[in-house]
């Protein structure tokens, strides 16, 4: 697994992602996607007003993600407004009324056990990032947590999956495609404010209440004292569901916001995530969660009394389970395994100083 570590200015921190992988990677990934979209004209001159007010948004409420961006874009060689705009595909994708996941995710928290309070998720995405999914170890001024360590990939903002910080609160995400967007917070600059930011759950949770959300997504939460929260990011209002077992996959669950999901329309990861959501809430009860525990279920797959919660690629780029991951609240520590958790590669971090 590609680990960066970087201590300064946030746009110093992205712009420490140089070098890490071949440029082209980290393009084919990234903008390439933005020109396909622009030629297949998903990104037209209603998506730009759009990305005109995010940005705006942005710039008002986190400069520090618009650095680090800009750090990143210059890592590369490449335009921060394509980066920009990459970080918008999912959100643009449903206002034409698309729901093709490549970002799809299965995520939980448990309040504690043997090993203390656990935050886990496997990461569904295209196997294109294979070669340039990354850990970020982050450290500087503007974060008031201390160190930072979290789940991305080369080309994007720290913490774009899953991170958690030196004072025990974690933080993973699922995506979920809806039919209502606003100008509002994005989940992806979202995640690393809440890691720089945020001591708790409670700390946490006080943000995400602060300022509109553009919608789509959920999040779970756990911290050291074993607070938990799963969020669901309406653009309407974010729906929170605070203490105990907490998961998601890829769809609303509260009645206030299931309406907002669309459809999967033969989208595998979409179609599935009903599934994966019924599993995790017939297993995840009644029992004492340790790290190898959760890396038995994480790696499920399809079966009678099952779910694909470990999922595999029908194609080049297809959506495929890339990495799995736990967070260890208790010590700060990450765990991750590269690729399909089923693989059994696993490797251990340093926890955040």
């Amino acid at each position: 697994m590609i680990e960066v570590s970087a201590i300064g200015t946030p746009y110093e921190r992205g712009r420490a992602q140089q070098g890490a992988a071949v440029a082209t990677l980290v393009q084919q990934a990234t903008v390439a996607r933005v020109d396909r979209a622009r030629a297949d004209g998903l990104i037209d001159a209603e998506a730009q007003t759009y990305l005109t007010a995010q940005r705006q948004f942005h710039e008002t409420h986190d400069p520090e993600g618009l650095a680090e961006l800009a750090g990143v874009a210059d890592a590369f060689g490449l335009h921060e407004t394509d980066l920009f705009a990459h970080l918008h595909l999912g959100t643009l994708r449903d206002m034409k009324g698309g729901a093709v996941l490549l970002d799809g995710c299965s995520a939980w928290a448990v309040p504690g056990g043997p090993e203390g309070p656990l935050v886990v998720k496997n990461r569904d995405f295209s196997g294109l990032h294979l070669g340039i999914q990354c850990v970020l170890r982050h450290a500087g001024p503007d974060i008031a947590t201390g160190q930072v360590l979290s789940l991305g990939s080369l080309g994007s903002l720290a913490a774009w999956s899953s991170g958690i910080n030196a004072a025990g609160l974690a933080v993973a995400d699922t995506q979920v495609a809806v039919n209502r967007h606003r100008v509002g917070w994005l989940r992806y600059f979202l995640l690393p404010r809440l890691l720089a930011r945020a001591q708790t759950v409670a700390d946490a949770l006080a943000l995400i209440r602060s300022l509109p959300h553009a919608g789509g997504g959920t999040l779970v939460l756990a911290d050291r004292d074993g607070a938990t929260a799963a969020v669901e990011l309406s653009a309407n209002s974010p729906v929170i569901a605070t203490n105990g077992l907490q998961w998601r996959t890829n769809h609303y669950t509260a009645p206030s916001t299931r309406g907002e999901t669309l459809g999967p329309d033969g989208d595998r990861i979409a179609g599935n995530s009903h599934r994966r959501f019924d599993h995790l809430g017939q297993v995840l009860p009644g029992q004492s969660w340790t790290r190898a525990a959760a890396k038995t279920l994480m790696s499920t797959h399809p079966g009678p009394n099952a779910a694909p919660l470990c999922q595999h690629a029908d194609g080049a780029e297809g959506a495929e389970t890339i990495s799995s991951v736990i967070y260890s609240c208790s010590v700060s520590g990450m765990e991750i395994s590269e690729g399909t958790p089923c693989l059994g590669r696993w490797q251990v971090f340093a926890p955040c100083q």
